[in-house]
């Protein structure tokens, strides 16, 4: 399928990007605000998660309920995510209820009206969701990770919140809040599918909203985030399996190197075929959930490698996950590896274009991160120069033993909290 993108960039800050996809009935629509948790004051922390919550709880013209019958009735779903750099909210729809769900979104979006019966409603809902994150030990262990790893940056902040900060947000902090962070001046619109361009700029050019003057959030990149290698050690004795996190400073989104650090983390531990599933779960049956990924955010990334095994069995884990490292730093990649790896990439990429909801994320990426569209033909051809000698480079430069963080939790009191657990891995 080829790429129909095409672009307006409105006076009062507003970007609106369309992807025209011949022969399909289906159609993407998505509003993405340049603010997120790393935004927020840490006396507000968790407010743009709130503010995602409460505006599906009524305008001037629509109650909840009539917000949620109009959802349905369109046929959609209505997805709604808050990141540590970006809100957003999208619906698929049939191509002719695209309209009727241009208004929906707008008007949630735009004149919510925070009723105070609705916002301590939502209060105690996302209280609950917290209660949820800490009965499931991996999400726990992965905000604990977070909290440890970036202790001085707000990317180690919960998204959601505290329940302290969260029972402060009435009427008119998040009002103000609202008006400050969800205006124009931060909004992409994005859709793709049976879409007209000239069509979504009309809609986007009636848009209501009272907040033109306001200019664009200035994204919080510094120039060095200074990360921490900390070893935590969290005890829950009834926990059947522990769950671990291994984790080193990656590059960032931004990075020209990028795309060899996404292949080298596939390398290591993104599929089947992968260097940890083959050593951990397939020869040795130490886990059944293992792997790595790499989150890269607009100044920073963080690799990570994450299992869930026995608790007597977790040492032999980091173990075997540190010593491949250090494998690859010393050794490299094969040619054969870093090919099965761009196969698995191109595949990704090709396939996503056949759905509108992919097409209209990547829209909203490329201009939130890059500030222009990155064609499937160019990420193709990056994803296709990259070369042993670059993933060998970044390993080199970023998987070092003082530098690797660690959290655990389970029944782990055998388990040293200290940096005592990777003495054995530094003297090889």
């Amino acid at each position: 399928m080829k790429e129909e993108i095409k672009e307006s960039r409105l006076d009062n800050g507003l970007v609106v990007l369309t992807d025209r996809m011949a022969g399909v009935r289906s159609a993407t629509l998505g509003f993405f605000y340049r603010t997120g948790a790393r935004n927020e004051p840490e006396e507000l922390a968790g407010i743009t998660h709130f503010i995602e919550h409460c505006v599906f709880k009524g305008t001037a013209k629509r109650s909840a309920l009539e917000i949620a019958i109009e959802q349905d009735r369109l046929g959609g779903n209505l997805e709604a995510f808050t990141t540590h750099e970006e809100t957003a909210f999208a619906i698929k729809v049939i191509d002719d209820q695209l309209e009727a769900a241009f208004d929906l979104l707008s008007d949630m979006l735009n004149d919510p009206t925070f009723d105070d019966r609705e916002l301590e409603s939502e209060q105690r809902v996302i209280i609950e969701e917290m209660k949820m994150t800490e009965d499931s030990p991996e999400e726990f262990l992965g905000e604990l990770f977070s909290r440890k790893f970036f202790p001085d940056d707000a990317l180690g902040r919960s998204i959601v919140g505290t329940a302290d900060t969260v029972r402060t947000f009435d009427r008119e902090k998040t009002r103000e809040y609202h008006a400050a962070h969800f205006h124009s001046g931060n909004l992409v619109i994005v859709a793709a599918g049976n879409v007209e361009h000239g069509r979504i700029l009309d809609l986007a050019d009636q848009l209501k909203t009272s907040h033109t003057s306001v200019s664009r959030d200035k994204s919080q990149p510094k120039l060095e985030i200074k990360t921490a290698a900390p070893i935590i050690v969290h005890q829950k004795p009834d926990l059947e399996q522990a769950h671990l996190i291994l984790g080193l400073p990656i590059v960032s989104a931004r990075d020209e190197r990028r795309y060899a650090a996404d292949l080298l983390t596939n390398i290591v531990g993104g599929g089947m075929s992968s260097r940890l599933w083959q050593k951990i779960r397939e020869e040795r049956g130490l886990a059944y959930s293992v792997g790595a990924s790499a989150a890269m955010y607009l100044d920073v990334g963080v690799f990570t490698i994450f299992a869930g095994t026995s608790p007597e069995q977790t040492s032999e884990v980091v173990d075997i996950s540190i010593a491949e490292l250090r494998d690859v730093v010393k050794n490299g990649v094969s040619k054969q590896e870093l090919d099965l790896a761009k196969h698995q990439a191109r595949a990704s990429v090709l396939m996503s274009l056949e759905d509108s909801a992919s097409r209209a994320a990547a829209l909203a990426q490329s201009e939130m991160v890059h500030e222009r569209q990155i064609s499937v033909a160019e990420t193709l051809a990056r994803i296709e120069d990259v070369t042993v000698d670059e993933t060998v480079d970044l390993a080199r430069e970023y998987f070092k033993t003082e530098r690797i963080a660690m959290a655990a939790i389970g029944d782990l009191t055998h388990l040293p909290a200290d940096r005592s657990l990777l003495a054995k891995k530094e003297e090889n």
